[in-house]
């Protein structure tokens, strides 16, 4: 059967077996276009479905059978829900944490991981294995403990029990993936550095992390998500409605204009109409930062 489809191979002329070679693949780029298209499609159905109800009226959001398209158009929603719900307040509190988190994150993963990928010191696979052994750890399982110890120090209903962590460390994924991004920079830098008076800090600083960018960048934007979408820790610390952040504010919010003994009704298309608002940055941070994301991830690999 080989020397068959050999022979016949063979046979061919040479642009009739490229041109088959080129049909093939042709068509199974398509068939995996297709496919990506409709994976796609499903897990952009929840987003769209949302921004649809929030153009809807409050019959239309709960019709059956459903419409994408609404008609007619409701503008108003979204100046109900901005009426209603603080949105600038609960959006700078969000801003306060994110900002000094993603500070904090950088700084302190980057040093943790310049010590573990550059500077050689006794026990340092080990306790690398340590730190990375910390991530099989549920994060529930130290929330005790650690609201005890921030009650003590009286933190509760502030943000530092959010933002003071972040400057320890910064959490073992990060230490991992800027130590694998680390590692692909040739140590030649650091000889070079050394030869011009470069301490292990200045290399650090001067070198090491305006080289980093693409791997610094992709751990920005996964501290920018994580601590946009933030949910459970702030609702355990924060328990005034003035400090909480947007995930935080909208639960109470929905809690207080719809839970038992409400006497304040707000439409939930107008509810629907705040959500998307909320939901809009984090697309937008990574639509528009996808190909350093996708830069720094595949580069941190890239070595062990």
């Amino acid at each position: 059967m080989a020397m068959t489809t050999r022979t016949n191979r063979e046979n061919l002329p040479m642009g009739g077996w490229l041109q088959s070679i080129s049909k093939r693949q042709l068509v199974s780029q398509v068939l995996i276009y297709i496919l990506l298209l409709a994976i796609g499609f499903m897990l952009a159905v929840p987003f769209i479905w949302l921004i649809s109800s929030s153009l809807k009226t409050e019959t239309d959001a709960f019709a059956i059978p459903p419409s994408f398209i609404p008609n007619p158009v409701q503008w108003s929603n979204y100046v109900v829900g901005l009426t209603e719900f603080p949105f600038l307040r609960s959006t700078f509190n969000t801003m306060i944490i994110v900002v000094w988190v993603m500070v904090g994150t950088v700084l302190s993963a980057s040093l943790v991981a310049y010590g573990f990928a550059r500077v050689r010191f006794p026990g340092r696979t080990a306790l690398f294995i340590l730190v990375l052994s910390t991530m099989m750890i549920p994060s529930h399982v130290t929330l005790i403990p650690q609201y005890l110890l921030f009650r003590e120090l009286r933190w509760l209903d502030s943000f530092k029990p959010l933002i003071v962590p972040s400057f320890f460390g910064g959490g073992a994924f990060y230490i991992f993936l800027l130590r694998q991004f680390f590692l692909t920079i040739p140590l030649d830098y650091d000889d070079a550095a050394r030869i011009d008076g470069c301490g292990t800090f200045a290399i650090f600083w001067r070198i090491i992390l305006p080289l980093s960018k693409p791997a610094l960048g992709t751990m920005a934007i996964f501290t920018f998500m994580s601590q946009w979408n933030s949910f459970f820790e702030p609702l355990i610390y924060l328990n005034r409605f003035e400090t909480q952040p947007l995930a935080v504010a909208l639960t109470t919010w929905v809690q207080t204009a719809h839970g038992a003994g409400s006497m304040h009704y707000v439409p939930w298309v107008a509810i629907m109409a705040v959500s998307t608002l909320i939901a809009l940055p984090p697309v937008a941070v990574f639509f528009f930062a996808q190909r350093h994301f996708i830069q720094g991830v595949v580069v941190s690999g890239m070595k062990g």
